[in-house]
This record gives structure tokens, sequence and C-alpha cells, in this order.
């Protein structure tokens, strides 16, 4: 995974931008989410990462899933930063998936159906429109780098119980450790000694990382 967060810095470099994160479409069909993989703060997780992943993601994925064409967005408080997108072809405008922010989204695909997204973010970002094409490819090239990682990331997950799993899930749906304590008929102890058995034998750093790595790999929705 260091590998790959280089790669995508050589590509914020390259076009100016400040911030970068690669996302994969959670794999639930009804609940369309966007489940980070890393970002420009790895192994942590910054926070505008946590925001573009949050509830207003859904239509994001929704394109991501039928639809290659790059999404960009300009908060009106960015002065200027609409102008260095608006002449980009076959690119769309949504709205800001962050406050305050700017910045282009790509959607990429990989063997087995999976799907995400490659995020740059900056006010000062530069790409030309000759560039559009070649940064979407080394996109694609690098999101299938990291979408085969994932079955030999798999291969060396322990075996995680059915509590354990219980408790990521309700994790990454927004509970604490006492709201999964008392949902579970645990102590709050007991619940954060599962959640950091998860965390170790997804080989993560923290919570949001085991439950990121969980839902790649389809242990929970």
């Amino acid at each position: 995974m260091p590998d790959a967060v280089r790669r995508c810095r050589w590509i914020a470099v390259d076009i100016n931008a400040t911030a970068f994160a690669l996302f994969f479409s959670g794999p639930s069909a009804e609940r369309a989410k966007l489940v980070p993989c890393f970002d420009s703060d790895y192994p942590s997780v910054a926070t505008t990462t946590r925001l573009i992943s949050g509830a207003n993601s859904e239509d994001v994925v929704r394109h991501a899933r039928v639809s290659t064409a790059p999404l960009w967005w300009a908060d009106d408080a960015v002065a200027g930063a609409a102008a260095r997108f608006a002449h980009l072809p076959w690119v769309e405008r949504i709205a800001p998936l962050a406050p305050g922010s700017a910045g282009i989204a790509f959607p990429v695909h990989a063997e087995r159906g999976q799907c995400g997204l490659v995020v740059f973010l900056g006010t000062a970002m530069t790409l030309p429109q000759h560039a559009l094409y070649e940064i979407h490819a080394r996109c694609f090239a690098l999101f299938d780098a990291v979408a085969r990682m994932r079955p030999a990331e798999a291969g060396r997950v322990g075996s995680i119980t059915k509590r354990e799993l219980e408790c990521l899930k309700l994790t990454a749906n927004g509970y604490t450790s006492e709201e999964i304590a008392r949902l579970l008929k645990l102590s709050v102890h007991t619940a954060n000694q599962y959640l950091t058995q998860s965390a170790q034998k997804l080989n993560a750093v923290s919570r949001t990382q085991a439950v990121a790595k969980a839902l790649r790999l389809g242990l929970i929705e």
C-alpha cells in the first residue's frame, strides 16, 4: 500500500493538487457508499476524506458504477477554482463533496466488478485538456494495482469472529463503543476488546482503517 500512496502522490504533484484520496465503492447494492482506502494523510484518514465518504456520496457512487466521466466541483467561496475545470471536455460538474474545497474525481474500475474513485483536491490545480486522459489512465492503473492487493490481503486476515464483525459493522454505522455495548448487551470493555482484536487481525492501525478494510474485503456491508 505505501507504494500505491507514493504513486498517487506523484499524480497529485503533476497536477498541483494539495491532497488526494482513493476510495472503493461499498459492496452493498442498496446502500451506495464510498469507502476510503488511503489518502494523503496515510496511514491516518483526513477529515476531508471522511466528509467525502459521508452520506452525500451516494450520487457519486452511483455515477462511478455506470460511467467513467470525471466529476469536478468548486465551492463558491474558492475564488477562480471553477475556471480551472470548466474548460475540460467530458467532465461533469457536481455539488461540492466537502465545504470550502475544489477538486476532481476520476471514476475507476478493475476486474471482478470493483469500482471506485481517485480524488484530487486543491484550489490551484493545473489540469490542461491534453493531460486529462493521461491522468485518468494513471488513475485506472493505480486502482487496478490496489484492487489486485485485495485477494492477497484477504488471505492474510485472521479468523474474525461473528462478535468482532458485529462490532465493526456497528462502528461503520457510526455507533460509539458505549452504544455498541448496549446494543449487543456487552460491557464497554468487551466491546472495545472486540474492536481492538478485529483491527489487529486486519492489520489496521485504527478502528477507521479496520472498518475500511472490512468493507473493501466484503466482510461487512
